[in-house]
């Protein structure tokens, strides 16, 4: 008899023990109202609904594809770093010592789109492009044939596709997995913070590379210049102080200012190649991006529209999701600039412009 009563005991502690944790399971991994947040997690109080708070990690994994007010945040830029990753394997075949390894993958890649992607960007966005790089490259290439032999380097190159590919996948994970915890949550918005400084220093290194190649005192200068001014940013924002809600225009001040340090450069580099044609069809790109990356700058400090209709915008149209296309738009932007540079770069050489641009620096310096 008493064996039975506490085999009946043990059943109905057992039985308590599973509802608990049903209750339990189910108060954590329900979506809740902003009212309901840790203080830590109250960010945007115009989003009012659908949020995820101390959830473990495998359930915010699996919540890539389900439906919360994060959901957008993260697939536009996870599906941003995917298509740099396909443009980054797309280039690595031009690299002789590493396209062998890329073989076995080749079948996805048509070769005509290798060749139109890693030369002609006009083909890439438009036909005018393509005509306009066509009659412009034509005057240049008679007098430099022989002094472009070889590629140029493309080293920076890949620094930006891969600063682009740090920020967009950080930018998910944290979307993605801060919804865990506090300290994780500081941690992958510091980081988020600082893949975006990577990517700003990244994309100056394309630039200012291939059109100081034969003036490497400015090259050195330039690229020395904006690193340390992005190690010190990085510095700044992987402090957790600053990385709380209440700076948040502060951060934007300090990418806004990283990105407009590229002023002094750009200036320079008009000047000294102010008589090449393919000169504003990089500017038109490098504006296009600027402009971008300022408009969603502004939809990201001014959180509209969802101030303007608080709710109405909780799971998708937010400010963020916003500011993230924009930030992509940037990107590919500055994407279609780099490959000219790099194609003007191969075509013309260091020979020819050598000559004409040490002697407009140097009627600068003087």
């Amino acid at each position: 008899m008493k064996n039975n009563i506490s085999k009946k005991k043990k059943n109905k502690e057992h039985k308590k023990k599973k509802e608990s944790s049903n209750m339990k399971e189910e108060k954590v991994y329900k979506l809740l109202r902003y009212e309901e947040l840790p203080e830590y997690m109250k960010e945007n109080e115009f989003i009012l609904a659908h949020y995820r708070a101390e959830w473990p990690l495998k359930h915010a994994a699996r919540s890539l594809f389900s439906w919360h007010n994060e959901t957008l945040n993260v697939w536009t830029h996870l599906l941003g770093f995917l298509l740099f990753l396909g443009l980054t394997l797309v280039h690595l075949r031009d690299i002789p010592q590493v396209s062998h390894l890329l073989d076995p993958f080749s079948w996805y890649i048509p070769s005509n789109t290798i060749e139109n992607s890693s030369y002609n960007p006009g083909k890439l966005f438009n036909a005018e492009t393509k005509a306009s790089l066509a009659s412009s490259s034509s005057s240049s290439s008679s007098s430099s044939s022989s002094s472009s032999g070889s590629q140029s380097t493309r080293w920076p190159f890949f620094i930006f596709l891969s600063g682009s590919m740090f920020c967009l996948l950080s930018s998910s994970a944290c979307h993605l997995f801060s919804c865990h915890s506090h300290g994780l949550n500081l941690l992958l918005i510091r980081v988020d913070y600082a893949g975006i400084a990577v990517m700003i220093v990244a994309s100056f290194f394309p630039p200012i590379y291939y059109i100081f190649q034969c003036d490497t005192h400015w090259q050195l200068l330039y690229l020395s210049s904006i690193t340390a001014l992005g190690l010190l940013a990085v510095v700044n924002l992987l402090s957790p102080h600053l990385s709380t809600p209440k700076f948040r225009s502060y951060r934007a001040l300090l990418f806004s200012a990283m990105a407009f340090s590229g002023i002094i450069p750009a200036v320079h580099a008009v000047v000294v190649n102010w008589s090449e044609p393919r000169r504003n069809i990089t500017l038109a790109y490098e504006l296009a991006m600027a402009l971008f990356y300022v408009t969603g700058t502004v939809f990201y400090v001014t959180r509209v529209p969802e101030r303007w209709n608080p709710g109405a915008f909780d799971l998708a149209g937010h400010s963020h999701q916003i500011f993230h296309l924009f930030v992509i738009a940037g990107a590919l932007a500055h994407y279609a600039a780099a490959l000219v540079f790099l194609e003007w770069r191969d075509s013309i050489g260091c020979d020819h412009q050598g000559k004409s641009s040490s002697i407009i620096t140097a009627t600068m310096i003087s």
